[in-house]
């Protein structure tokens, strides 16, 4: 009963404020607020593949991959790491058109620990400007590079309304593990409890193909459903940031 009553009051002051309504239940359902860092999904029974540092020469056929398997996955994108994000974005707006989530990683890749206030708005504004150029949204959510969430990151993310994800399972590939051995960790990790976020990248052949296929057959072994982040959360209406946004014009970097 009070809960309902929360949720009536809530709906009300948002109806009064003139501002859109969310859906009030998935609202209360949500684990996580704005600046926290999250590692984990918030349910058992997933699994959300997340792929870090594209878009590469990769993103495409990991998108077939996940199509022909019937699974959602999480692209984290960056803006200038591997050349101009408006060079692929033929294959970015391939995986939102799929209905894959689309992320932020950052413009350029930094260490977002040590940089000014400005300096980290202005990495993610890059990014929302891109993604609203090449497929019409802002992201919800983002993982900071290098997984540094030190000096004013929080604070800026909490502004910024940003969602922060980290990772529970390191497949290694960024410190030269091979698919087999990125296996083992999934394996160490288990199947049980509340699904698994884990750290990978999309510029890894062996990712792209063998580890993200085992994955695949793991997750249905386990009776796992592969899920984006943002579902894996129970946000699955929320990957992205409410509102209409116009693009710029703008397609190099």
């Amino acid at each position: 009963m009070l809960l309902e009553s929360v949720i009536t009051a809530f709906a009300f002051a948002l109806c009064a404020s003139g501002r859109a309504v969310p859906n009030p239940i998935e609202v209360f359902k949500r684990a996580h607020t704005a600046g926290t860092v999250i590692n984990k999904c918030s349910k058992p029974g997933v699994l959300a593949l997340a792929y870090d540092d594209g878009p590469y020469q990769y993103t495409s056929s990991l998108v077939d991959t996940l199509d022909k398997a019937g699974v959602k996955g999480t692209f984290f994108l960056t803006g200038t790491l591997y050349g101009c994000i408006y060079n692929q974005q033929a294959a970015v707006k391939k995986a939102f058109d799929s209905g894959h989530q689309v992320a932020s990683h950052t413009w350029t890749h930094p260490h977002m620990g040590s940089m000014s206030a400005a300096q980290i708005q202005s990495e993610m504004e890059k990014v929302e400007q891109a993604f609203v150029n090449i497929f019409g949204k802002k992201p919800q959510y983002m993982r900071p590079p290098y997984l540094e969430t030190g000096g004013q990151f929080l604070t800026i993310m909490k502004q910024m309304n940003y969602t922060v994800i980290t990772d529970d399972v390191d497949a290694g590939d960024w410190n030269n593990q091979s698919p087999q051995q990125s296996e083992q960790k999934f394996q160490q990790a288990g199947a049980t409890g509340n699904g698994h976020i884990p750290l990978m990248h999309e510029t890894y052949q062996g990712t792209v193909t063998t580890l993200t296929n085992w994955l695949i057959d793991w997750a249905k072994t386990n009776n796992l459903q592969i899920v984006t982040v943002a579902e894996c959360l129970d946000d699955a209406n929320g990957a992205y940031k409410e509102g209409t946004f116009e693009g710029d014009g703008k397609m190099t970097c």
